[in-house]
């Protein structure tokens, strides 16, 4: 029977792409993708020409059906997302789920993702962590963060410019002002940048200071 790939993409340099990715994107029958303009742009710099499907939040729950359908029939499928690793933030869980309860074989490549390289370079713990994502924008954002202020273990989180200050604000508020931080944008892009600090510096840098980009929040654990 075929299988499902799960292939990391680039998170921004296209030269993080494995060589392994690049056999299997040219291998299989059909490439599922969150945005086919984006996606296709890499693989014309790969010069890959396979056929791409749409995979997104707003679809996955009606397209399982028919990518097990495709599979065992017989055509090897590829799931990649915009960047980095599907199933972390981006769509990827549902599918793979669903291929395992119809025995269908899924394999996952290694590559890029965005909060390993923020982790290592944050000077904080990482021998334990934890990775929360994106904070929920509304319900159980409160009950969310009263439960994070007692996790001794090293936090990392995603976050959109336009809510970083929020988020900040948030974790002052949360965690204390002291607590040690480092937040990480646009890595592997050429304007890459990694500000290490306390929560109350980095409130204060960026009440002043459009964010740009998409960025990666290491938050130190209580009591380290």
């Amino acid at each position: 029977m075929a299988k499902l790939y799960i292939v990391p993409t680039p998170i921004g340099n296209l030269e993080d792409i494995t060589l392994r990715a690049i056999k299997v994107l040219k291998k299989v029958d059909l490439i599922l993708c969150e945005d086919t303009r984006r996606s296709k742009k890499l693989l014309n710099h790969l010069e890959i020409d396979v056929p791409l499907r749409s995979h997104h939040k707003f679809n996955e729950h009606s397209e399982v059906s028919y990518i097990v359908k495709k599979i065992v029939e017989g055509s090897n499928i590829a799931l990649i997302s915009d960047a980095g690793v599907p199933g972390i933030s981006d769509p990827g869980f549902l599918i793979v789920r669903t291929c395992l309860e119809n025995n269908i074989e899924t394999e996952c490549l290694p590559g890029p993702t965005a909060f390993v390289p923020a982790l290592v370079v944050s000077g904080l713990p990482i021998d334990k962590f934890i990775f929360e994502g994106f904070l929920p924008a509304k319900k159980g954002r409160k009950s969310r963060l009263e439960n994070l202020a007692l996790e001794s273990r090293t936090m990392v989180f995603y976050e959109s410019p336009h809510k970083l200050l929020r988020t900040l604000l948030d974790f002052d508020n949360f965690f204390g002002s002291n607590r040690k931080i480092s937040i990480s944008r646009e890595l592997t892009k050429l304007y890459e940048e990694t500000l290490r600090g306390s929560i109350k510096e980095m409130v204060a840098i960026y009440s002043n200071k459009k964010p740009k980009g998409e960025y990666v929040i290491i938050v130190q654990g209580k009591g380290k």
